[in-house]
């Protein structure tokens, strides 16, 4: 062979690796995106229960066609807190069973002499047919999950066509056969040599996709099978090993787990070979076909799960003590860009965030109000610490939603990524409020001020409003209750009225001498930043009623609703002012 020979052959087993390599990439990501956030939800669910674990692990797995990226995913989630590193054992074992599925696929047709890498040899065969029924479902479809389901099969036949291509590269490396007679020669070579090109390359479907092609087109034993097969489940953690730099501790155990479970299996398994090799030197000699490859690469992975079922305890405190946590360590619970590229996942977990911090901001109100009248300095430092947490929410999260406004978003998500954005700030300003009103309850206590009994009065009608106010808006942004959100206009024009109506009463009780100037100070400070918390319950409720409307537009709606002959608006505005109402 003539070094132009193999500069060719080398150049289409590269490009047929390259073709294999993008055309799962494609395949699995149409499948991702069809399935939305779903996958990982149901991750979340299953996750206590191992069998459950094990299942949907290798049905996802299946569906996506990667180990590596399953795994990189439960890096993901646990690195934002959504899964336990615990939960993961039966779903990493599931995934290593639910990869092999990829050589089954190579050999569909092999019992009939002819594989399918074969028959797309051939010209006008079923790759190039998926193909072109995938592009024209990606471009004359208007609906996204059928431009999806197009994406998976212009996958699906990409990745077939590299495959022939690597097959079609190895035609000519017969004459070579010797140095592959290196490979039975010296099973732990080969078993090297697998586990290192399969971390660069970070796909053992790749790897094994070779070892089937080499299998077909020159022929190997098992004794060369066995262990490119197995150092390609050791190579494959290389994916999950870069995917964990930068994450927290427990998602760097999972990535321990996936390395020990395949390496101490890999290294279980070459070890048995070798035994069995002393007493039968022969017992691996046999020629092994492009089934063989799938089978063996099935049976590793099975057998290597089922004996790891007893270890899960011992193989979790190891990965404890490889990866120790330290005791300062503060639990990330913000989203993990490793879900970023997946849009439903992504716009699901922000809104679950979003909720957390509504409940912290929820939280620092109702601790700031519950001690307006008699300052508590706990209660004080736990509303000072809701604060704080809501502010790291709306740095944190506020950067991840603008990053994510930047993809490709369905009308519907795009309102839900502007209304959670504009919530933030809602939220955010509402727990300074509450720091406020925590401030001037110390003050209160300081300066031993004693409101009058008509004040006191005042002072907790106001606060009873304000109190539902509240629970209204962030209930119906919790659960999206656009009708429940609907009742907060009224009740905020009624706060208002309140407000100027107790700055009248507090005017003519300074003109009687029933009140000083100091205590005024605080009791109009204390009425400014109850209005203000009134008007951020406002801003929420108008974006929730107008989730599901074409735009959003919180002036127009405000102007069009707040008319005396908006029946529905008057008849809850004269109910709250006749529960609140102080008399003149």
């Amino acid at each position: 062979m003539s070094a132009t020979d193999i500069i060719s052959m080398l150049a289409l087993l590269l490009g047929g690796l390259t073709f294999f390599l993008f055309g799962m990439n494609v395949m699995s990501g149409g499948l991702e995106e069809m399935a939305g956030g779903g996958l990982e939800r149901t991750l979340k669910k299953v996750g206590k229960n191992d069998v459950l674990g094990f299942t949907v692990g290798a049905g996802i797995t299946v569906a996506i066609q990667s180990s590596s990226a399953m795994t990189v995913m439960l890096v993901g989630l646990v690195n934002s807190g959504i899964l336990a590193f615990s939960d993961t054992f039966g779903m990493i074992m599931g995934s290593h069973v639910g990869t092999t599925l990829t050589a089954w696929i190579l050999t569909l047709n092999a019992n009939s002499g002819q594989s399918l890498v074969m028959v797309l040899l051939k010209p006008m065969t079923f790759a190039p047919i998926l193909a072109f029924v995938g592009i024209a479902m990606r471009m004359l479809s208007k609906k996204t999950r059928k431009q999806k389901l197009g994406e998976i099969f212009i996958g699906f036949a990409i990745l077939m066509t590299g495959m022939s291509f690597m097959s079609e590269s190895m035609a000519d490396i017969r004459q070579y056969s010797n140095v592959l007679a290196v490979f039975s020669k010296y099973p732990f070579v080969a078993f090297l040599i697998s586990t290192v090109f399969t971390g660069v390359i970070q796909s053992s479907a790749a790897t094994v996709a070779i070892v089937q092609a080499l299998a077909l087109s020159v022929g190997l034993d098992y004794k060369a099978v066995i262990p490119l097969v197995v150092g390609a489940n050791i190579g494959t953690c290389m994916t999950a090993l870069i995917s964990s730099i930068g994450t927290n501790k427990s998602s760097k155990r999972v990535v321990a787990m996936h390395i020990y479970t395949n390496a101490i299996g890999g290294v279980v398994c070459m070890i048995l070979m070798y035994i069995v090799m002393i007493f039968s030197p022969t017992a691996f000699d046999k020629s092994a076909g492009i089934i063989a490859v799938a089978v063996v690469h099935s049976l590793f992975n099975i057998i290597n799960t089922i004996a790891f079922i007893p270890f899960k305890k011992p193989i979790i405190k190891l990965c404890e003590k490889t990866v120790s946590k330290s005791k300062d360590e503060e639990h990330t619970v913000f989203l993990d860009e490793r879900i970023f590229q997946n849009t439903p996942l992504a716009i699901s977990e922000c809104k679950r965030l979003t909720n957390e911090m509504a409940e912290l901001s929820r939280c620092a109100m109702d601790k700031a109000l519950s001690i307006i009248l008699s300052y508590d300095e706990a209660v004080a430092k736990e509303v000072d610490d809701c604060e704080k947490r809501v502010d790291k929410y709306e740095d944190r999260l506020g950067t991840y939603l603008v990053k994510l406004s930047g993809n490709q978003l369905s009308e519907k998500d795009s309102h839900g990524v502007a209304r959670m954005l504009h919530g933030l700030g809602d939220f955010e300003r509402i727990s300074d409020h509450a720091l406020n009103i925590v401030e001037l309850s110390k003050e209160i206590k300081d300066k031993q001020i004693k409101f009058s009994p008509d004040a006191n009065n005042e002072i907790k009608n106001i606060t009873s409003a304000l109190t539902d106010i509240i629970k209204m808006t962030f209930d119906s942004f919790v659960t999206d209750d656009a009708g429940l959100a609907s009742h907060v206009e009224p009740l905020e024009q009624v706060i208002d009225e309140l407000k100027d109506k107790l700055k009248n009463h507090h005017v003519d009780r300074l003109q009687k001498g029933e009140c000083t100037t100091s205590l005024g100070f605080v009791f109009s400070d204390l009425l400014t930043n109850y209005e203000r918390v009134s008007d951020h319950c406002s801003n929420l409720a108008v974006f929730t009623i107008q989730l599901n409307m074409t735009n959003l537009d919180a002036h127009n709606y405000l102007n069009g609703i707040k008319r005396m002959d908006n029946t529905e608006f008057a008849n809850d505005f004269n109910m709250f002012k006749e529960k609140y109402g102080v008399k003149e």
